[in-house]
């Protein structure tokens, strides 16, 4: 199974990703929590994900937690020499399921020798730092925790290092510490907050990596979504993904999914046409 993906994105600091790549989170049980339902259709849509020519995953080790990193290496292991597998630090999980932000310098090391267990690898190919939850950005200072991190990357434990929910200012005081390769913020269609920042990236060559690709939308903005989509023959879904890889050509995508038919139409949407004038009206959506 092959498809077009949109080419690739390879930022400053020698990192190449396929613009297309897989979102893991999915593949937890529900709410991000506890082991799938169906174990082998997970590893199946892994393995679906490297044979379309996927070099991008993202994951986190407080999916699940430790659930998806495993079922990664159940998968992938020995991984492919293309792929890269993106994970981040900065929360993590309680036995209730919530989620705890958790970012001191000592544990954001744990974090990543977590990674490293549960993955199979002696080297993180990029971690990206979390800052904030995606309802509440922060401003923190951040030079303490990416400086924990860039210590990690020195000794080469780390490849490249991002950072999630990530403001202007936050990215320059990282920056100042040790080189940044990605940032993976929300933005969407209806949310574009991040217009300026994501114009910033591209001109520093750094990948920018929406989360939420279909968040965010009122009623009256899906409804214009579904008929672009229904003119066009896809699914809203392929419309907004082709959306965000015409909007700037350092945008890197994560759909996820646990469903091997939802990947392939995921992939489609590389190859969507999407003509001025749909363009227009989809801009009006964020307007």
């Amino acid at each position: 199974m092959t498809a077009q993906l949109g080419g690739t994105v390879t930022p400053a600091d020698g990192l190449t990703l396929t613009r297309v790549g897989y979102g893991a989170m999915q593949l937890a049980g529900p709410h991000v929590f506890g082991p799938p339902q169906d174990r082998a259709r997970a590893v199946a849509v892994l393995r679906a994900v490297v044979d379309t020519g996927i070099t991008h995953i993202d994951t986190a080790d407080f999916y699940g937690p430790v659930v998806v990193n495993e079922i990664i290496r159940e998968a992938l292991h020995p991984y492919p020499e293309e792929l890269r597998i993106v994970t981040k630090v900065g929360a993590r999980r309680g036995a209730d399921g919530s989620w705890m932000m958790s970012r001191h310098p000592e544990d954001l090391k744990a974090q990543v020798y977590d990674n490293l267990r549960n993955l199979g690898v002696d080297a993180l190919d990029v971690v990206n730092l979390r800052l904030g939850d995606m309802d509440t950005p922060n401003e923190d200072a951040v030079a303490d925790q990416f400086g924990a991190l860039a210590e990690l990357r020195e000794r080469g434990l780390i490849r490249h290092l991002g950072l999630s929910a990530a403001s202007a200012a936050q990215l320059d005081e990282a920056r100042a510490i040790a080189p940044v390769v990605t940032v993976q913020n929300l933005y969407n269609l209806a949310n574009r907050q991040d217009d300026a920042l994501l114009a910033r990236t591209a001109a520093m060559n750094i990948a920018f990596v929406p989360y939420f690709p279909l968040g965010g939308f009122t009623p009256l903005q899906s409804e214009t979504l579904t008929k672009v989509a229904s003119r066009l023959e896809a699914s809203p879904q392929q419309v907004a993904l082709a959306w965000l890889l015409r909007r700037s050509p350092n945008i890197a995508l994560i759909p996820g999914t646990s469903s091997p038919d939802h990947l392939r139409e995921n992939i489609a949407a590389a190859s969507l046409d999407l003509p001025e004038d749909v363009v227009a009206e989809l801009d009006a959506i964020g307007g």
